[in-house]
């Protein structure tokens, strides 16, 4: 993307690198810690950017490796937060049928496998193509392809076996003593 005739132009990338950090860590200081390295680290090698390349898909893929770099670094870490995390219950009821479906959907896109995630995510949400997504991963296009007709079967599987939720219950005397 060029803007005043520069080529390296970040700033207009990070609503995509923090979406894509977002949906790999699920905590938003991490994900804007995970930005940061990216940054610090594309800067580095600025040098090592080809004039006329895709800018947002080499960004992405410097973010994805400063990922893998961290869960490498932190696994036990990351453990005992998911540990803490999944214990976790929200203070507050939603109050609205359409924002507790949500939270199931956001929960069940999370669940999902990593790579699974990491790939649905690029192509769906930060609308890359699939050679786009491909590179920035560092698989092979049928890899990633496979990986997304995964995370789409196991969410269309999610939304055939999820229970409609309601938070209103019928308690006795409902008038339907005679079913």
């Amino acid at each position: 993307m060029e803007h005043k005739g520069r080529t390296f132009d970040v700033l207009g990338q990070l609503g995509s690198l923090r979406r894509y950090a977002r949906s790999l860590v699920r905590n938003a200081d991490e994900a804007e810690d995970l930005v940061h390295d990216a940054l610090v680290k594309a800067y580095e090698r600025k040098s090592t950017f080809r004039r006329g390349a895709d800018l947002r898909t080499w960004l992405l893929s410097i973010l994805h490796n400063a990922h893998v770099d961290r869960l490498r670094q932190t696994r036990s870490r990351n453990r005992r937060h998911e540990a803490a995390a999944s214990e976790l219950e929200p203070v507050l009821p939603a109050s609205q049928d359409h924002a507790i479906r949500l939270r199931q959907v956001r929960e069940a896109f999370f669940n999902l496998p990593e790579e699974q995630r990491e790939a649905l995510h690029l192509v769906a949400i930060e609308d890359l193509s699939y050679h786009e997504a491909a590179s920035a991963l560092g698989i092979p296009v049928g890899t990633l392809m496979s990986r997304i007709s995964r995370a789409r079967a196991s969410l269309r599987n999610f939304e055939d076996t999820a229970p409609q939720t309601s938070h209103l219950r019928l308690i006795e005397g409902g008038g339907n003593e005679n079913k």
